[in-house]
């Protein structure tokens, strides 16, 4: 099946760049040329994943992200030249996937997209498909996450996050061996993953000021709470 990606840019010449290279790889492209236009071709679209520069007239890319957040867990990557830490950290909460600094290479986007599209899409762990930890179920296989019985909408990011954390409970991972799993353009910043896993908490936990799956181990990093404790 081809997937659509919206491009999201101010600069004709980078949307028909883009354009050319994912129409060429049999991706379905749609374009928009700021926050506005990227909203209502969302919406009416259903793109597979949508990157979104950051600076643009009428809505920047941050806006329209924060909007589109609040409807749909769709992959984004932030296409920017804005490379200030506190700029990937705000990408970070709104929920981003990836971010790629311009001028970046065509070929590099390409292989960004059809990483982060397997991993959105595709089987992640078919060796064990199902982890279960309380009300807790996550299936690899369908790509879903529920708690009792009511599906929670997660980013690709938070879900490979949420694996490497449920696979092996109580388990204490470190940041960096988190940042390794994630396989993220955030991966040099160990601070991403304090900004997932609040991400994460905010959707799955009942209070997360007070975890009941993800523990924080203070001065080494995270674990899932096992089952039986």
């Amino acid at each position: 099946m081809s997937r659509k990606i919206l491009i999201v840019d101010d600069e004709q010449h980078i949307l028909d760049t883009i354009r050319a290279y994912l129409s060429s790889e049999g991706y379905e492209v749609i374009l928009a040329r700021d926050g506005q236009q990227a909203l209502f071709t969302f919406r009416h679209e259903k793109p597979d994943l949508i990157v979104l520069d950051i600076m643009m007239p009428e809505m920047d890319g941050l806006e329209a992200a924060r909007l589109i957040r609040k409807e749909s867990s769709v992959p984004i990557i932030f296409l920017t030249a804005r490379v200030e830490d506190m700029d990937q950290i705000t990408g970070l909460e709104l929920g981003a996937d990836e971010y790629i600094t311009k001028p970046f290479g065509p070929r590099v986007l390409v292989a960004r997209i059809r990483a982060l599209l397997r991993r959105a899409y595709g089987d992640l762990a078919p060796q064990a498909p199902v982890w279960r930890v309380g009300d807790l179920e996550v299936n690899a296989e369908t790509h879903t996450v529920t708690r009792a019985g009511q599906r929670i909408e997660l980013t690709p990011t938070e879900f490979d996050l949420l694996v490497a954390l449920v696979s092996r409970p109580g388990r204490v991972f470190s940041r960096a061996e988190l940042l390794d799993r994630l396989d993220d353009s955030f991966a040099a910043y160990e601070r991403a993953v304090d900004v997932h896993i609040k991400n994460l908490r905010a959707k799955i936990e009942i209070d997360s000021r007070n975890p009941e799956y993800i523990e924080t181990v203070y001065g080494v990093g995270y674990r899932m709470r096992p089952a039986d404790e």
